[in-house]
């Protein structure tokens, strides 16, 4: 998958750069909508929650899709703008970001716990 911006405008009324775009992908399907941010995020510069992707649609007959996205200075600002659906479908975090953090954290946790028991244990020796 390849992203190639198209037209870039900066849009200071709403602390927003407004970028139009054509995804190339060869023998695959439409790229998801988190796929697409953290692309965009990273040639933009710019922190994946603050990049709202407003539309994907694939052309007929090739393998590409156009979009348009917009790319707030902070997650707060696109919140505050944007319309509550257009930020359902571009969530702060994903469901399987969520659940590596519960991952490592519970891991945290049954480490303090084995050293806890472990002293205990020495203890009482």
């Amino acid at each position: 998958m390849e992203i190639e911006i198209i037209s870039e405008r900066n849009n200071p009324f709403f602390n927003r750069k407004e970028v139009h775009f054509i995804i190339h992908h060869e023998n695959e399907g439409t790229p998801n909508r988190e796929l697409v941010r953290t692309e965009l995020a990273e040639k933009l510069n710019a922190e994946k929650e603050a990049v709202i992707v407003q539309r994907i649609y694939p052309l007929f007959g090739v393998h590409q899709s156009k979009g348009y996205a917009k790319i707030y200075t902070s997650r707060r600002k696109a919140e505050e703008i944007e319309q509550e659906y257009i930020l359902k479908r571009n969530p702060a975090e994903t469901k399987e970001e969520k659940k590596e953090e519960e991952k490592k954290e519970e891991t945290v946790e049954e480490e303090k716990t084995e050293e806890a028991s472990e002293a205990t244990s020495e203890e009482k020796e």
